[in-house]
């Protein structure tokens, strides 16, 4: 199945359903059960870190760019979760600004 970001206006909000779908899609992801409700889990830098973030973060226009490049490079099709193409430290500066 494969997951995109579908742009519904001029201001390129994405669709509602579209992060209902995503939403739904990562809290299945891998076999661990240390994700709290409300949050995913991520995988960012060349070690592939894991990050463990809120589903707020999938409104922030600078997320849904990162969630759109790795759609682009690594498609959503995979057991483990998403994998974000960023530097962790950049990865982390985002964060921060969204905090």
């Amino acid at each position: 199945m494969k997951m995109a970001i579908k742009r519904t206006n001029k201001n390129n909000t994405p669709n509602a359903a579209a992060l209902k779908q995503i939403i739904k899609k990562c809290s299945s992801f891998g076999k661990k059960n240390d994700v709290p409700k409300g949050h995913f889990a991520v995988y960012v830098g060349e070690n592939r870190s894991r990050y463990v973030i809120p589903i707020t973060y999938l409104g922030h226009p600078e997320f849904q760019n990162l969630l759109q490049r790795a759609e682009e490079e690594f498609g959503f099709h995979h057991d483990m979760g998403i994998t974000l193409p960023c530097d962790e430290q950049d990865f982390c500066s985002l964060i921060s600004m969204m905090r």
